[in-house]
């Protein structure tokens, strides 16, 4: 019987093996059912590699988890983002903290992170088997016995890092565990509106969307897209929501505040602008920190004619402006995966897992790490960081146990 399996080639399988030592790692074996590892990793920031982010106190980093927030946070007083910076800077891969706190490496490539794990296990004279799926996992007197593409394998301890995969699940299910059913996490919103069409590409620094049949509220950056909304702020909304929005078939309402100021701030704005320019063309002169052509866009919404200008607007003019800048209502109706950070909600129960070591409740020497369990967070960095964490803790209970 062989020591420790390891099922998922991804972020936590890797940094789990990296971090065994050549002792523990020659008696590791990695299951990876692609060619490759490391897949999302690859492609993960746009191929820059979002590892981590600027959020160095656990109490404030576990408010960016919709789903594992109070568990994680003894994970995070164990192996936290500055814990993950020197970790690859020990091993000569300079990381970077952008403006929005988010960590890349120097090299704006995800390569640096790939060599340096893919190095890191060599070293550790850890087996990788590549095309080789785990097909099913039961439990044995002295540990599990692994059915997989290439046969059968028995080892005493197993660590699932398998990411979001609905087959595992049924493996793991079979073994006694829970399994929360699987839902979109990080998502954007199809909208087909009259305001919005042929404005893909403009972009608001800091708008706020509300779900009011949720009361769920964010703010962030947000972007027009050719199918809908997009950007910082829909993601998080759509992190935070993922469960009930599934429940509504991804059909609902939202209100959006493109400039993050009050209906009553807009109203006097525009007052002030009948008295301050009176004769400037309303469609000419857009007093917005926004393109012209959003501005152009809601006053044909609100009927507003080109040949008006400043002191032309009548009171109830300026409210449908102001309404529509800091009030306006869109349907969404779909939604569509973001492609760079492809996230779900569920998987294993959190309350069978014992986040001290990462062991299962249930089964000893069953480890969990990754997205295999139900824990998920907002774009930015905090999934991978999550995944780092966790299997770190991993690596340190297999060192106690061999």
């Amino acid at each position: 019987m062989e020591k420790i399996a390891v099922i998922g080639g991804g972020a936590a399988g890797y940094f789990l093996a990296a971090n065994l030592g050549k002792e523990i790692g020659k008696h590791t074996v990695i299951f990876e059912q692609s060619l490759l590892p490391l897949q999302k990793v690859r492609i993960s920031g746009g191929g820059r590699c979002n590892v981590t982010h600027a959020c160095f106190d656990p109490l404030d980093l576990v408010e960016y988890y919709p789903r594992g927030k109070k568990e994680l946070l003894s994970v995070f007083y164990q192996f936290q983002p500055g814990d993950t910076m020197a970790w690859f800077e020990e091993r000569k891969v300079e990381l970077k903290i952008e403006d929005d706190n988010r960590i890349f490496p120097v090299s704006n490539s995800s390569l640096s992170i790939i060599d340096c794990l893919l190095k890191e296990v060599e070293k550790n004279k850890v087996k990788v088997n590549f095309s080789d799926g785990v097909k099913s996992i039961r439990k044995i007197e002295k540990g599990f016995e692994l059915e997989t593409s290439s046969g059968t394998y028995q080892f005493e301890t197993v660590v699932v890092t398998t990411g979001s995969t609905p087959k595992f699940w049924k493996n793991l299910k079979s073994l006694g565990h829970k399994i929360i059913s699987p839902v979109p996490s990080l998502f954007t919103f199809n909208c087909k509106d009259p305001r919005i069409e042929g404005l893909m590409g403009i972009s608001f620094e800091n708008a706020e969307i509300k779900m009011k049949s949720e009361k769920l509220e964010n703010d962030g950056p947000l972007l027009i897209t050719h199918w809908g909304f997009s950007g910082p702020a829909i993601l998080r909304s759509s992190a935070w929501g993922a469960i009930a929005l599934n429940e509504k078939g991804y059909k609902f309402d939202i209100q959006i505040n493109f400039i993050q100021q009050t209906k009553e701030d807009v109203v006097d704005l525009l007052h002030n602008k009948k008295f301050d320019d009176p004769k400037k063309s309303i469609y000419k002169y857009n007093p917005f920190d926004f393109p012209k052509r959003f501005w152009i866009s809601i006053l044909q919404y609100c009927k507003i004619s080109e040949q008006l200008v400043f002191a032309d607007l009548s009171k109830k003019q300026i409210d449908l402006i102001a309404k529509e800048l800091t009030e306006a209502e869109y349907a969404i109706n779909g939604k569509s995966t973001f492609k760079d950070e492809f996230v779900t909600a569920g998987g294993v129960d959190l309350k069978e897992v014992n986040f001290q070591t990462m062991e299962s409740k249930l089964i000893p020497n069953l480890f969990f790490a990754g997205e295999v369990l139900n824990i998920d967070a907002i774009t930015g960095g905090f999934n991978f960081q999550a995944c780092w964490s966790e299997a770190y803790i991993i690596s340190n209970k297999l060192k106690d146990i061999y």
